[in-house]
């Protein structure tokens, strides 16, 4: 294989290491970072998928592989695979590991058994599985010990190593609504601004909406509406980028007024244009109520 088809093919990522150690957390991390994740694939079943991912290297650009011993005497035959794919396109491996004592506290808080257990204990299990992946461990390209981290904790190591340079961490959607329709059942925050004289009783103005000029001009000019939507804006940065850091990847912030027609309208668009340079977030605006009659 040439040096252009390794780095023209996909990237390819091997999940493995210990039961409870977090594989089906970073696995869900990686699926939100857009990777192709593959449960549980016998190791015999690494080199078609490579294959397939030559064929299909648009379609399938970021794959990642769970391989474990839940592959039962299939899984002996990884540290062999590995090593013949080591020289393909951009073939990586990640080992997720943590100590005895968390492993058994995780498996007894979930009550299911090791599955390498048999009719021994749940440290027994664990003794095995360390026995048949101490190899895969020594030639893994990242090791992460879990045993101090929670879930979200795991994710946010996982968005780190393997979030592509610029890509956004986190979606802020701003959405205008009108309160007469109901509150939006997703909306995470919510800002009112009936405090406003409403456009609705201009008669210049009745039949235009928040995304016209004359609008937004009428809105800004209002008492007390640039002020608050500069504070509230400035009030949501930490909280994005605290979201970040709890590897929270969604949120909305609902703006309503009364018919959601006019002020949400404009408040919305000001608050996506002064939050789009939050580094991390991508801002995206919809306005639920705006068709409506």
């Amino acid at each position: 294989m040439t040096e252009d088809e390794r780095r023209d093919g996909a990237e390819v990522l091997i999940v493995t290491g210990m039961s409870g150690a977090g594989r089906s957390t970073a696995a869900n991390a990686l699926e939100d970072l857009d990777w192709y994740v593959v449960d549980n694939l016998p190791p015999q079943m690494l080199r078609p998928l490579l294959d397939l991912t030559q064929i299909a290297a648009d379609a399938l650009p970021k794959v990642a592989a769970v391989v474990d011993v839940r592959g039962r005497d299939l899984f002996a035959e990884l540290p062999e695979v590995m090593r013949t794919l080591r020289d393909r396109r951009r073939l990586r491996t990640v080992f997720l590991d943590a100590a005895d004592d968390v492993l058994v506290r995780r498996f007894e808080a979930v009550r299911r058994p090791h599955p390498l257990q048999g009719d021994g204990t749940i440290i027994d299990g664990i003794r095995r599985e360390r026995d048949r992946l101490a190899v895969v461990r020594e030639r893994a390209d990242i090791i992460i010990d879990t045993s101090t981290l929670n879930i979200h904790q795991l994710s946010t190591r996982i968005v780190e190593l393997f979030a592509e340079e610029g890509a956004a961490r986190h979606t802020l959607t701003v959405m205008s609504f009108g309160f007469k329709y109901g509150l939006p059942p997703d909306a995470d925050m919510v800002a009112d601004m009936r405090f406003l004289p409403n456009p609705f009783w201009n008669d210049e103005l009745k039949s235009l909406t928040g995304e016209d000029d004359a609008v937004v001009d009428f809105v800004l000019a209002q008492e007390g509406a640039v002020e608050f939507i500069d504070a509230y804006a400035r009030a949501l940065v930490p909280v994005l980028e605290g979201y970040q850091r709890e590897n929270k990847r969604h949120s909305v912030v609902a703006v309503g007024c009364t018919g959601g027609k006019h002020r949400s309208v404009v408040t919305t668009g000001e608050l996506a244009s002064r939050l789009a340079g939050v580094p991390g977030v991508a801002v995206r605006t919809k306005h639920r109520d705006l068709g409506r009659e």
